[in-house]
């Protein structure tokens, strides 16, 4: 629900900046509610999916490195939209197979969520898939083929986020959000 000033806002403009195979990064110009005028840089991000697989009293994870965090990340399979007009639910069911080597015969939406809004219009929805069967992994990226998998029992899930030995805010996002759908 919007406040009264969040309507008065408005995007006077925006100048592209850099723009490379998948995102864009530009700065725009808002006229707040009294006429006061902002400058905010925004990175534009064509969306991602995750799906939290949960097979056998296990959610089943991926360990990936990532180079913004010069780190290995547990984390559910995701990836971007970055295929022009794939719809997300094709995406999840294409990232499962990639990465996990797992193909879900039906999806289930969970949730949507804004990654970080204070500069990015990413938005990343999350799946549920329980009916799979394994697959050969089909790897997309270097890290991808270094990729393992781990199942995690799901009464430890919990744990794990409260040691801090998962901290990625996708998977934290999706393993509260499946456990509350499967009653857990």
């Amino acid at each position: 629900m919007a406040t009264e000033s969040s309507k008065e806002f408005k995007k006077v403009s925006e100048e592209l900046i850099h723009s490379e195979d998948w995102f864009s990064f530009a700065k725009a110009e808002f006229e707040g509610p009294i006429g006061e005028r902002i400058n905010r840089y925004i990175f534009h991000h064509p969306g991602a999916v995750g799906v939290v697989p949960i097979e056998d009293g296990n959610i089943v994870l991926v360990r990936q490195y990532r180079p913004a965090l010069e780190m290995e990340m547990l984390e559910i399979p995701a990836g971007k939209l970055d295929i022009e007009g794939e719809a997300p639910e094709k995406a999840a069911h294409r990232e499962l197979i990639e990465e996990a080597g797992l193909d879900a015969s039906q999806l289930e939406e969970l949730c949507s969520f804004y990654n970080s809004a204070g500069f990015s219009d990413e938005k990343t929805v999350i799946y549920l898939a329980t009916e799979m069967t394994r697959v050969s992994k089909i790897a997309a990226s270097v890290e991808e083929q270094y990729m393992t998998t781990e199942r995690i029992p799901l009464e430890d899930v919990y744990k794990m986020i409260d040691s801090g030995h998962i901290t990625d805010a996708k998977t934290i996002v999706g393993i509260y959000s499946a456990m509350r759908r499967i009653g857990r």
